[in-house]
């Protein structure tokens, strides 16, 4: 499969009856397996994680968490679930904008990751506003209609069942709650996609071997990103969920993009 065929099914049935496959980069993995070989890449990469953000979108990356932001309508008191939350940057900000009477959770499925994101936030002086985390987004640990707004940046690719974690966002989101999803996409102009295929397959894995030491996740990262629905793809998945008023911003030509729901 090239870089610019992306495919988009959850999963491929498997002949008699067995077990489903299920793509994690451009390899097939039986389903149960993704979730462990998804975990195993985040294990590697946690610790340089930032460092990487900033050289492979070249800070980039700040400006679209920044519309995020923007667009969550979050405010003081607010309740508000950072998914797939990594290293904090979102939640650091939430954390402020929600105040002493809000709370914010910094939620991820990878314990490397959300040990990153705590000793981050301790250190920038967030304190008890925020609360850890480690959940599947698949069946989230919350009540119904329990948040104001939901984030998920730069993880939903890497969930094994999309629908059903999408169905359980929906679920914990108050009426009138958002759900914003940001995440890379497909580019809208040929040679941004080429250059950016280019990119993405030749550079970033030299790029992830000699910061990070590990060439082969950044490899899957840049994979992953072809294999995830394309902008109506996946705002047909949100409708589909029960969410309302779906939109989404293409950001950098394309290169990512900002979803955004509204559960009525």
């Amino acid at each position: 499969m090239s870089p610019t065929e992306p495919r988009h099914d959850d999963a491929d049935p498997a002949p008699g009856g067995g077990e489903s496959t299920i793509d994690f980069g451009y390899q097939d993995v039986p389903r149960h397996e993704k979730a462990s070989k998804v975990a195993d890449v985040f294990h590697s990469v946690a610790g340089r994680y930032d460092v990487m953000n900033d050289l492979m979108s070249m800070g980039i990356h700040r400006l679209w968490k920044r519309l995020t932001l923007e667009r969550s309508g979050v405010r003081p008191g607010h309740r508000v679930l950072d998914i797939a939350g990594g290293t904090g940057d979102l939640t650091l900000k939430f954390s402020r904008m929600v105040g002493p009477r809000g709370q914010v959770v910094l939620a991820d499925i990878n314990a490397s990751m959300l040990s990153v994101g705590r000793d981050k936030l301790i250190d920038n002086g967030v304190g008890g506003n925020v609360d850890y985390v480690q959940a599947n987004a698949e069946a989230l640990p919350f009540p119904d209609n329990h948040f104001d707004c939901i984030t998920i940046a730069f993880g939903l690719r890497n969930v094994t069942d999309k629908d059903a974690a999408l169905r359980s966002m929906q679920r914990v989101l108050k009426p009138g709650g958002r759900l914003l999803i940001l995440e890379f996409s497909q580019p809208q102009y040929e040679l941004l996609s080429k250059a950016y295929d280019e990119y993405s397959f030749r550079v970033l894995p030299r790029m992830g071997q000699l910061v990070a030491g590990d060439a082969n996740s950044y490899r899957y990262l840049a994979e992953s990103i072809r294999m995830h629905p394309d902008q109506e793809t996946l705002k047909g998945m949100m409708e589909t969920a029960g969410l309302e008023r779906v939109e989404y911003t293409n950001l950098t030509g394309g290169i990512v993009a900002l979803h955004r729901g509204v559960k009525l």
